[in-house]
């Protein structure tokens, strides 16, 4: 894909991410955005999984934070800040860091989604985890496919996470953060 599929996928996070749409992003966005996820899986903020989904999306909103060279308390990151970071550690090198920092909300997302406790998620599965953080799209058998690595009928962690970054570089068409 071309280089303004990717600019657009994250000007279109930054977008998402704005919860206020104040024009920057800071903690209180990505409590607000964590919070809303939650309560779309049909949870309580309070409740284990909702604190755990809470705690990773503040783990990479620090991820961001730090990377930009912002105070993850107070700071926020303008659209210019978000893009360098997008671009030196999602769609530049080998997105090593990101996956690293992303890891922990794939792994809650999953946990909320997870309806039979196997640790992966289904198609059934995959359509409650796009709905509940906002994406609509009719070709989700087709997105599950190309995430499917594997093929084996259930997406791991792994895959996630792998197609969290193909996302941004234009080789999947669902932005499975919901931005």
């Amino acid at each position: 894909m071309t280089t303004s599929v990717q600019n657009d996928r994250v000007q279109s996070s930054f977008a998402g991410w704005d919860a206020d749409g104040d024009g920057r992003i800071d903690r209180a966005d990505w409590e607000a955005d964590a919070k809303r996820v939650v309560q779309a899986f049909g949870e309580v903020p309070a409740s284990p999984a909702g604190r755990a989904l809470s705690g990773a999306y503040l783990g990479l909103w620090d991820f961001f934070a730090k990377k930009a060279g912002i105070n993850a308390r107070t700071g926020a990151l303008t659209p210019e800040q978000f893009k360098a970071v997008a671009e030196d550690h999602i769609v530049g090198n080998d997105g090593a860091d990101f996956a690293k920092a992303l890891t922990p909300t794939i792994k809650a997302l999953v946990e909320l989604a997870d309806s039979d406790g196997d640790g992966q998620i289904n198609p059934r599965e995959f359509m409650t985890w796009l709905k509940a953080v906002g994406v609509r799209t009719p070709e989700t058998g087709t997105a599950f496919a190309q995430i499917n690595t594997n093929s084996n009928g259930q997406l791991s962690t792994e895959e996630l996470v792998q197609a969290v970054r193909a996302y941004y570089l234009g080789e999947v068409d669902v932005p499975l953060l919901g931005h």
